[in-house]
């Protein structure tokens, strides 16, 4: 499903290029869990972007189902991450004055989806995640645990065939990160391809694989269970 060949990405600072990832090749296949892992400053949030198509690799290939899409247009891109990539990031990001119910209704208003149809979407999707019951609450009355699972329902209520997610447990204490990563789990076992980025090892043990990154380059991929606890210091591929 994702393929990246020999993906570079720089960034104009000063008189040398910031560069943030380094000849990046990998294969991640349809229904993968695949775990991304490194230091801070190795890449792992660019990487996460570029396979969202929220930024594009200075130089190498992306192709998502056979199609290459580091080179398409601005309007293009849009359309393959609003119907085929879902995110859910640390901070939540949702709007405060709006309910969990309008929140998650803001992909499908973007995408113009009928009224009717985005009403059954929304309570298909909170009841996914358990939150039918608080659909009429803002974020400043549900708990951190409740605002995730929101963003989640947000981020799926589209019908992508990927979910990326950026350090989504990092602002939950263990029990709720714990509920959360279940119910990712859960999705990813109904066939949603699933990209965790995280500095958690515990996380990475759950995974079909992982990818650890140093210096913007990938220097471990493993399955999960070989994970070992000092894989973030290794320097070798």
């Amino acid at each position: 499903m994702i393929e990246l060949d020999g993906v570079q990405r720089s960034y104009p600072v000063g008189a040398e290029p910031l560069v943030a990832l380094k000849d990046v090749s990998a294969r991640i296949a349809k229904g993968e869990y695949l775990a991304v892992m490194g230091p801070s400053g190795s890449g792992k949030s660019t990487l996460l972007n570029i396979l969202g198509c929220l930024d594009r690799p200075t130089a190498g290939s992306y192709r998502l189902d056979g199609r290459e899409v580091g080179t398409l247009s601005a309007d293009a891109l849009s359309e393959v991450r609003r119907h085929h990539i879902g995110f859910v990031f640390q901070s939540f990001h949702l709007i405060g004055r709006l309910s969990a119910h309008e929140n998650v209704a803001l992909p499908m208003l973007l995408a113009g989806i009928p009224e009717d149809d985005r009403r059954a979407r929304i309570s298909t999707a909170l009841d996914a995640v358990g939150l039918v019951h608080r659909a009429h609450h803002r974020p400043n009355e549900l708990s951190g645990g409740e605002c995730q699972r929101v963003a989640i329902a947000r981020a799926t209520v589209m019908r992508p065939h990927i979910l990326l997610a950026d350090e989504p447990t990092g602002n939950l204490d263990t029990a709720n990160g714990e509920q959360i990563m279940r119910l990712l789990e859960r999705m990813n076992a109904d066939g949603l391809t699933l990209v965790v980025v995280t500095h958690d090892p515990n996380i990475g043990r759950r995974s079909d694989r992982v990818l650890v990154l140093r210096d913007g380059e990938i220097v471990q991929r493993v399955p999960g269970r070989e994970l070992r606890p000092d894989a973030l210091f290794e320097s070798r591929a």
